[in-house]
């Protein structure tokens, strides 16, 4: 069946849905209490550090707090922290923390809380990765203050710390941060955070539960993004688990939910039709669909297949079965960075505009291709991946590879794809996803983009051209210099595929009008929303 068919199917069951025909689920809660919230994808694990996937990122911000956060700006504020010194060398760094800040166990957030949990998230990110290379020392000098010592300046220390992209820089208990190592998960969720996770009614598949925290004490600022005074005005978040689009859309029509992250575009025209339902764009920075190959084992080790794919990929293919036909909803890409940004460039992105299937095909024979199979791993509960792997098999089939369709859900993708055996030993040989546009608009915030073998986001691009530019980026005092960096990034990165962009696309967030609050955004923002 294809995407259009299912679709009206879709909307049919949802019809009988709204009107009665299917039995509601039973929800125990005080109505205008009780947030329910349809998430994009399940909550499978519920690690922050240890992964990179959103839904994860969006759980965690209610039960982690940060030392800085982005407001709408893209500028990072004070969060847990009161101020800040550097030293006139700039190599070190004096911060107070707050006063009340306490975790969802009782204790007060220490500072050699914040020194652990720096030290388990420095390894899993890109902007980390730079900070423990200069690290001398980092330390707690008292209970409210720590220090960290560089051996050379890092201007964009605030925004390591309070960046939006994955994994953030989420303070935990020592103990915590202390028993789990970067690459294992941890098994308690404790944080200082404006909610609590309620671990006895996590049912993975079904439900997560967030109970609000009475001794948070938030921020006098307002709030903005994840800035500000992080101010609950519901006592509870019950996140849904609805990964059929018909079903969310029936539920929110019926009452029976308050807000859906992301409704399927071809819903949207049904949902706009009920009087007690808004819709808008969620972001205005958007998103970067994503063909994210394995550079470690074959085929996509060889640069030369890589390239063939991209030759052959049309970006208009990828988003009118993600999005549709509505132009003002999507658009092709020459680059890897945000359309509309300051640092957008297309410089040497002629063959990410090729779509040229023949051309794709020749490539592909003169690359030595032996028929090794693609394992492709699809996610079916999240739409943005099941059409995107869709779309994938068709190319690659039509493309003249040999294609293995492994249809699976988001949590086990977000598993497989951090393993590093062959593609026939449990590991895989594509996966699709997408960055959030806020994510995007630099190369330390933007993971995907980079390119330093281990370092490097699932795939593991080793490319020392693409990585030469990082540091030439960071040391540029101009716009002019900034972008100069970025084109020559983009020219490599291009020319290795470190991965295959699939288009720019906004997408729709959903709510009934009993809600206020709702801000847009690349996070579901809970604080500052409330029922009537």
């Amino acid at each position: 069946m294809d995407r259009r068919s299912f679709l009206k199917t879709g909307v049919a069951a949802g019809a009988v849905a709204a009107s009665g025909g299917l039995a509601a689920p039973a929800y125990s809660q005080a109505a205008n209490r009780t947030l329910r919230f349809v998430p994009q994808a399940n909550l499978a694990n519920f690690d922050p550090i240890w992964g990179t996937q959103y839904v994860v990122r969006n759980a965690a911000v209610l039960v982690w707090d940060t030392l800085y956060g982005f407001d709408d700006k893209l500028e990072p504020q004070r969060q847990m922290v009161e101020g800040e010194e550097v030293s006139q060398d700039g190599k070190t760094w004096t911060f107070r923390l707050r006063e009340g800040l306490r975790f969802h166990d009782g204790e007060p957030v220490r500072a050699r809380d914040v020194v652990a949990s720096i030290n388990r998230w420095m390894p899993r990110d890109p902007m980390g990765q730079l900070l423990r290379a200069l690290n001398v020392e980092l330390s707690a000098t008292d209970d409210r203050t720590f220090r960290w010592v560089l051996s050379a300046p890092f201007a964009k220390m605030k925004m390591a710390l309070g960046k939006n992209a994955t994994p953030m820089c989420f303070i935990m208990p020592e103990r915590i941060a202390t028993r789990f190592d970067s690459f294992t998960q941890i098994n308690e969720y404790v944080g200082s955070g404006p909610m609590r996770f309620v671990r006895n009614e996590w049912v993975p598949g079904a439900r997560a539960v967030f109970q609000r925290f009475e001794q948070y004490v938030p921020r006098n600022e307002p709030p903005n993004w994840l800035a500000g005074g992080k101010r609950m005005m519901v006592d509870r978040v019950e996140w849904v688990i609805m990964p059929d689009p018909a079903t969310a859309a029936a539920a929110l029509q019926n009452g029976e939910i308050d807000w859906w992250e992301n409704p399927i575009t071809d819903l949207v025209p049904v949902l706009r039709r009920n009087r007690n339902i808004a819709v808008d764009i969620a972001d205005p920075l958007g998103n970067i669909g994503s063909f994210r190959m394995n550079h470690l084992h074959p085929p996509f080790n060889n640069v030369r297949v890589r390239q063939a794919v991209m030759t052959a990929l049309s970006q208009q293919d990828y988003m009118t079965a993600l999005v549709g036909d509505d132009r003002n909803l999507w658009r092709t890409m020459g680059g890897f960075f945000t359309p509309g940004t300051p640092l957008y460039t297309e410089e040497g992105g002629e063959m990410m505009k090729a779509a040229n299937l023949e051309r794709g095909r020749a490539m592909l024979r003169e690359s030595g291709y032996a028929g090794e199979p693609v394992i492709c791993l699809v996610a079916q509960d999240q739409p943005i991946t099941k059409a995107q792997g869709d779309v994938t098999a068709d190319l690659l089939r039509r493309l003249g590879m040999t294609v293995e369709y492994v249809a699976t859900d988001w949590g086990t993708v977000g598993q497989r794809r951090a393993m590093k055996n062959p593609p026939n030993q449990g590991g895989w040989g594509m996966f699709h996803t997408w960055h959030a546009g806020a994510d995007a608009i630099n190369p330390v915030l933007y993971n995907a983009v980079r390119a330093n073998g281990d370092g490097a986001w699932f795939g593991w691009p080793n490319v020392p051209a693409v990585e030469a530019e990082v540091p030439n980026w960071l040391a540029a005092t101009t716009i002019e210099q900034e972008r100069a960096a970025i084109g020559r990034l983009n020219r490599a990165a291009v020319e290795n595929v470190v991965y295959c962009p699939t288009g720019f696309f906004l997408g729709y967030q959903a709510w009934r009008r009993n809600v206020s609050g709702i801000v847009k955004g690349p996070i579901p923002f809970a604080w500052g929303v409330s029922k009537s």
